[in-house]
């Protein structure tokens, strides 16, 4: 047997390591890296950093990685790079505008989901080709592009059935994915809490159920094997074993999420015995609702340029000019066409919405559509039964929106203002705006508080409308407006 040069493998060992660091600029030299960036904070700018962006950016997609390498200077020459799309889309409704931002919504999401676009088809059709989504001649087409270009997936705007899906992917020999399953890959990598992560599965394995069959041949073999001695008689296949494990699965996620939302009921219900008015923020993805929570409250929750970048819902108090408490909740952004999986799991995070006093329906200005925007967000209200729910109809990004287009949706809209959270525009306005149109106490009331209940005072303050406040000798004179609750535990001191 040949000796092994240990030196000289230790010597190649350091070089290649050298080469990679290089290559991937891991010595600290060149651009820095975005862990390393820092933002400057100035008075007129609005800007909140976290580090759950750094963890969310923190793994790539290394091309052509094995565990089965011949020959290991290989390494030299391998880059990180984004997985590499090509964009199918089928018009069938609508103008050709619309279908151009479809696309560019599309786009978006697979950036988001962490790829690269190389290219977009549209085909004009009555419908989607019911055995390829497209028609046999742009498969022809499509499969020439993936080929001259390199892609390794091929993403379509639209709901593909499994039947679609398989025959697409025979024909263009690369990875296809439709665009529920890529809404579903963003928020699982988006997800991070136990809850978010749960309802995140359950959407997946309610979408991945039906479509066992077309997902390779491997999965409907018999389990004891495809015929002769020992594979006769009763048994599973493994398609309907993998089925069954995943309804399992499923069934013990309800549970799960079902527990979690009793626990979260309990503080909701904590916040309702004191009758703590509350504020939802809704709107399209992207369109700045978390830069609003954190500009009206300081909460300092993720903000990123991506396509939903909130997943679980956050709460934070504010307090009216007057100190009256509320709440404002910052929650999932919704998108053209959500997915009905997405739609029913993610009903209970989108239950701060259905138990708001106020929604703020915030739309991103600039958008090449805010106008279909605010329908799919209707749409998407109703749905879930909010559509009752006072609104107050808010856009941003006015800085950069178009005059005439931001116009027209202020002239269209009777509660609508024009904002920018980055610059502080209109940021006034709109917080004088939510604590008018927040539920005001009906009752009147005239109390003399004793100096030693200082904690009826304070809750007076907190919850409800005070005209006069004055301290006499027995105690603190209140006048204003309370709630039943509040009423019941003051009618000791009233005057």
């Amino acid at each position: 047997m040949r000796d092994i040069d240990y030196d000289s493998l230790i010597a190649e060992s350091e070089r290649l390591e050298a080469v990679i660091d290089e290559d991937l600029d891991l010595t600290g030299e060149g651009d820095l890296s975005e862990s390393e960036i820092t933002l400057e904070f100035k008075p007129d700018e609005f800007v909140s950093t976290q580090l759950a962006l750094q963890d969310r950016q923190a793994l790539r997609r290394v091309q052509g990685l094995s565990t089965e390498l011949t020959d290991i200077s290989e390494a030299e020459y391998r880059r990180l790079q984004l997985e590499r799309v090509i964009l199918v889309g089928v018009w069938t409704t609508g103008t050709a505008k619309d279908a151009e931002n479809s696309m560019t919504e599309l786009a978006a999401l697979a950036e988001t989901a962490g790829s690269q676009v190389l290219d977009a088809l549209i085909q004009r059709r009555d419908k989607a080709d019911a055995a390829t989504f497209i028609g046999s001649g742009k498969v022809a087409e499509l499969k020439g592009i993936v080929k001259s270009s390199g892609a390794d997936t091929v993403i379509c705007d639209g709901e593909l059935s499994p039947s679609q899906l398989k025959n697409l992917e025979d024909k263009v020999k690369v990875k296809v994915v439709d665009r529920t399953a890529l809404i579903l890959d963003i928020f699982a990598q988006h997800a991070k809490s136990r809850e978010g992560k749960a309802q995140v599965e359950l959407a997946q394995m309610s979408y991945l159920l039906p479509r066992l069959r077309g997902w390779g041949q491997s999965l409907s073999r018999q389990a004891g094997g495809t015929g002769g001695i020992g594979s006769r008689g009763p048994g599973e296949t493994k398609i309907e074993i993998d089925r069954r494990r995943i309804r399992d699965k499923m069934a013990k996620l309800r549970r799960e999420i079902k527990e979690m939302k009793t626990a979260r009921d309990t503080k909701r219900k904590e916040r309702d015995e004191n009758r703590v008015p509350a504020v939802a923020i809704a709107g399209y993805t992207n369109a700045g609702k978390s830069s609003l929570l954190n500009r009206l409250t300081g909460a300092g929750v993720l903000v990123q340029d991506a396509l939903f970048a909130t997943l679980e819902p956050t709460v934070r108090r504010s307090e009216t000019k007057d100190g009256r408490l509320y709440t404002l909740a910052d929650t999932v952004g919704f998108v053209r066409d959500l997915p009905e999986q997405l739609v029913e799991v993610f009903k209970s995070t989108l239950e701060e919405v259905l138990h708001a006093d106020v929604i703020i329906h915030l739309v991103d200005g600039s958008s090449p559509d805010p106008f279909g925007q605010v329908q799919s967000v209707r749409s998407i209200l109703r749905e879930i039964g909010a559509a009752g729910i006072p609104e107050i109809l808010v856009v941003n990004k006015s800085d950069i929106a178009d005059p005439e287009v931001l116009e027209l949706l202020l002239r269209n809209e009777r509660d609508a203002f024009a904002i920018s959270v980055k610059s502080g525009r209109g940021i006034e306005l709109l917080k004088t705006a939510i604590e008018e149109a927040l539920p005001h106490p009906a009752i009147e009331i005239e109390v003399v508080i004793p100096y030693n209940r200082g904690d009826l005072v304070n809750k007076f303050h907190r919850l409800g409308e005070i005209d006069l406040e004055a301290h006499e000798e027995t105690g603190t004179r209140i006048r204003g407006r309370v709630d039943r609750r509040l009423e019941s535990e003051l009618l000791a001191f009233r005057n």
